[in-house]
This record gives C-alpha cells, structure tokens and sequence, in this order.
C-alpha cells in the first residue's frame, strides 16, 4: 500500500467492518462537505454515529487521539450538523467515535481501537 489515501481508505474499511461486528449499520463513507469530513457515519438503534479514522504505522505522529484537535473537532461537529440536517427525522441521539487502526511494517492489522465518545 503506497500512498497515505490508499492507507486512510483502507483503515476506514477496517474500522467500519469492527463496528458492524458490535451491532452498528452503516449510513456513510467519507461523507464531505465543505470545510470538513466524516469518515464514517454508522447507526444503532435511535443513535447516530459519526467516526474519525486514523490509521497509523507507528505513533510517531502521536495517537489517534491526539490528533483530533479543537479544530478539527469543530469541523467534525459541522459536518455531522449539515448531515443531520439532511435527514427527515432529526431527533436522533449522536455520538462521536475515534478509531485507531494500527498496521505493522506489512500493512497487516495489528489491532483495532475503537474509543467512543470522544466529545459531546
């Protein structure tokens, strides 16, 4: 796997897969507007949720969290506003997933993490 968007795509099919595994439904994938992106948009129940995907080598970089800072935590709630929008029964619980997907040297999953409500 060469560049770092065949990469992110392929975190982004891992961390869905994980996540139908507990139950969840998936509405969205790279959902886009302008000014912001969700990476996953899934739903359970009466409960939406929308999921930022990382997908590392190392940690180098940081985590998975680290990496989702107040900015980027305002596009998110922005994109997933203009979504919500879009849907005739707005009255939804929402909630905010972070996955880290972490690769070896070969590009094989060494594991999976998925934190849930990462903000409010």
């Amino acid at each position: 796997m060469g560049n770092r968007k065949d990469i992110g795509y392929y975190g982004e099919r891992v961390a869905a897969k994980a996540l139908l595994k507990r139950g969840y439904r998936l509405l969205e994938h790279n959902y886009t507007i302008r000014g912001g992106e969700l990476d996953l948009i899934l739903e359970k129940g009466d409960e939406i949720v929308f999921v930022e995907v990382k997908t590392r080598r190392n940690t180098r970089f940081g985590s998975a969290l680290e990496s989702i800072t107040p900015q980027k935590q305002r596009r998110l709630k922005r994109a997933a506003e203009v979504y919500l929008c879009s849907l005739p029964d707005a009255e939804r619980d929402i909630r905010f997933f972070a996955v880290a997907v972490i690769l070896d040297t070969d590009d094989r999953v060494l594991r999976t993490e998925i934190y849930e409500d990462i903000f409010s």
